[in-house]
């Protein structure tokens, strides 16, 4: 057999890399996509975490202490973030692979896919889930176009707001939650437990201790003054096995003591029955609003960082759904506003049958059209948005 014969039948190796929870699920749904398309073809390696190395990663880099949120958490953890890049561009160059996938976490991923891009431009980089430039720094769309040569994104409007910002081409291939629609609506059963008494209401106060920490004493005082009006619910709190413990000690001294519930499965099923939710702003409010259940969302930083955000943050919502549906629906109550005060009546009024809770109601069942991918699975458009990239 010739050389090019060999080499024309060895396997493409695509490299990927997701430095958080989130972009960690969404390569796990990658790769299986990945080995659907192209079988013994293919060998996948990269960084992620316990989700890909499900599908059999084996972590070139240790993703441990890359989930940084909020500017203050960085320069403690900078040696670290500094070795980490250099180790990830080292594992990428040493592999040589047919493409890169960068997968979420910009402030890392893209700090890697410049430096490989520099020390070898042959290595296509494709982009899966940008940067939210529609937010803030709208300015790092084109600079994109320097080291990443295809976008994949997961919000209906991103393709149109890279073209405009000069960004790389970029195609939806479709949010991945749009896989999970069954676990979310309800069946019949389901669907009565909604309107039936006391109705159910999910609190979720976010993912990261430090959310658990700022959210919980908020929280627990609105579920007070709810009761204390005559309101009466059935609260839930999902959480994660990692913050049982954070989330059980806050909860002490809520006066109305949540159910909490640790599984994907409790989760889903309490988002399935839930009359309304309060949630802290995030991806869950998308998963809430697909699930069909009106809420009340709610966000807090440090003051310095709302002093930037305010200076920098260019959309009228920080709600996916709402951006998506193009109209403010879902209420949002920030810095200042994030009181109990404010979140009580709010949250009153979409238990009842309001105009208010209507009027999300009816929202979010324009929302699965506007989400379309036509059928096709999102991991399955993003394996092919992978594939087309591969030299």
């Amino acid at each position: 057999m010739s050389t090019s014969a060999a080499h024309a039948d060895a396997p493409r190796t695509i490299f990927l890399i997701a430095a958080e929870e989130s972009g960690d699920r969404l390569g796990a749904g990658l790769m299986m996509a990945l080995r659907e398309r192209l079988g013994p073809a293919v060998r996948l390696v990269g960084i992620g975490g316990r989700h890909m190395a499900e599908q059999g990663l084996v972590s070139l880099v240790s993703v441990e202490g890359l989930s940084i949120i909020g500017f203050a958490s960085i320069p403690k953890k900078l040696p670290m973030i500094l070795q980490r890049l250099r180790d990830a561009t080292d594992a990428v160059l040493n592999e040589h692979p047919d493409v890169l996938v960068l997968i979420d976490s910009p402030d890392f991923t893209h700090r890697v896919a410049r430096r490989v891009r520099a020390r070898d431009p042959s290595i296509p980089v494709v982009n899966y889930v940008p940067p939210t430039v529609w937010v803030w720094r709208g300015g790092r769309a084109k600079k994109m176009r320097a080291y990443v040569d295809q976008v994949l994104a997961v919000l209906p409007f991103e393709r149109e707001v890279h073209r405009k910002l000069g960004g790389p081409p970029c195609s939806y291939v479709g949010h991945p939650l749009l896989d999970e629609l069954d676990a979310l609506r309800p069946n019949a059963q389901e669907l009565a437990r909604r309107t039936a008494a006391p109705p159910l209401l999910v609190v979720l106060p976010g993912s990261r201790r430090s959310e658990i920490k700022r959210n919980m004493a908020i929280f627990g005082e609105t579920l007070r003054l709810l009761r204390s009006q005559g309101v009466t619910f059935e609260p839930v709190l999902p959480t994660t096995p990692e913050l049982l413990d954070s989330v059980r000690v806050a909860a002490e001294s809520w006066p109305v003591q949540p159910r909490i519930v640790v599984s994907d499965s409790d989760k889903r099923a309490a988002f399935r029955t839930a009359r309304a939710a309060l949630a802290k702003s995030g991806t869950v409010t998308l998963e809430l609003a697909l699930a069909g259940v009106p809420m009340v969302t709610a966000y807090r930083v440090t003051e310095i960082e709302a002093f930037v955000a305010r200076r920098v943050i260019q959309t009228s919502s920080i709600i996916l759904a709402n951006l998506i549906l193009g109209e403010n629906v879902i209420p949002e109550f920030l810095q200042q506003d994030f009181t109990a005060e404010k979140l009580a009546p709010a949250l009153r009024d979409i238990l009842g049958d309001t105009p208010a809770r209507q009027r999300q109601v009816e929202a979010f069942g324009r929302l699965e059209q506007i989400m379309s991918t036509g059928g096709k699975r999102p991991s399955e458009l993003a394996a092919d948005g992978v594939i087309a990239a591969l030299r």
